[in-house]
């Protein structure tokens, strides 16, 4: 990234303000990342961890699938699912709250007794498999802003930090080499001065 900028000392003052500004941001910056790669890897761990209780519930379900010919899917629905809103390292994530579920009415007496158990078990089910999508979208909203911070990280560190030094050098050395050439040219013209005075005692002293 080119640095615009002039060989003055306003040019200069501008490039150090947004220096110190970098500097100070930096920081923070790289504090945030490191917050974000550790709330996305315990997303991840998460989703690992509700990838095998699914796992679990559907072999438990398999255990029982002669059984399930018998009951009434129709019996049960999702009827709402409530969420609220978080914060999780400066990043807004949907968080699951319930899972609000209608079911309908049957006789438990013509019923199979283990139909009650049957309700809990697709809940338990879906509980996870909706829990599973609300945490596949945090680590996604994470790592989208974990991704963004790195950028942001690596532009500051790699390229405008150093960008503004190597400007900042190069004013400061063009202006103390001007500063130098201007003293040099004052001594020549104090010299030539010196010189001219010097010539003009003489001669008059020399007409006396």
């Amino acid at each position: 990234m080119a640095i615009s900028f002039q060989y003055n000392k306003t040019s200069l003052q501008g490039l150090e303000k947004d220096l110190k500004m970098r500097q100070r941001t930096l920081p923070t910056l790289q504090s945030k990342e490191t917050a974000l790669r550790l709330e996305v890897k315990r997303a991840k761990d998460e989703i690992r961890q509700l990838d095998e209780e699914v796992n679990r519930r559907i072999q438990a379900y398999d255990q029982m699938i002669a059984l399930w010919g018998e009951f009434d899917t129709s019996l049960i629905h999702v009827d709402d699912v409530r969420m609220s809103i978080k914060k999780i390292a400066g990043v807004r994530v949907p968080i699951l709250d319930e899972v609000v579920y209608t079911t309908k009415s049957f006789n438990i007496f013509s019923s199979p007794k283990w139909f009650v158990d049957g309700f809990e078990q697709l809940k338990a089910i879906a509980d996870v498999g909706i829990r599973q999508e609300f945490v596949r979208r945090k680590v996604e909203l994470l790592e989208y802003a974990r991704k963004k911070t790195t950028q942001k990280v690596n532009l500051f560190e790699k390229v405008q930090i150093p960008g503004y030094q190597d400007a900042i050098r190069k004013i400061k050395r063009f202006m103390e080499d001007e500063e130098n050439l201007n003293k040099s040219s004052q001594k020549i013209v104090k010299g030539k001065r010196e010189r001219a005075a010097a010539e003009e005692a003489a001669q008059k002293g020399g007409e006396a």
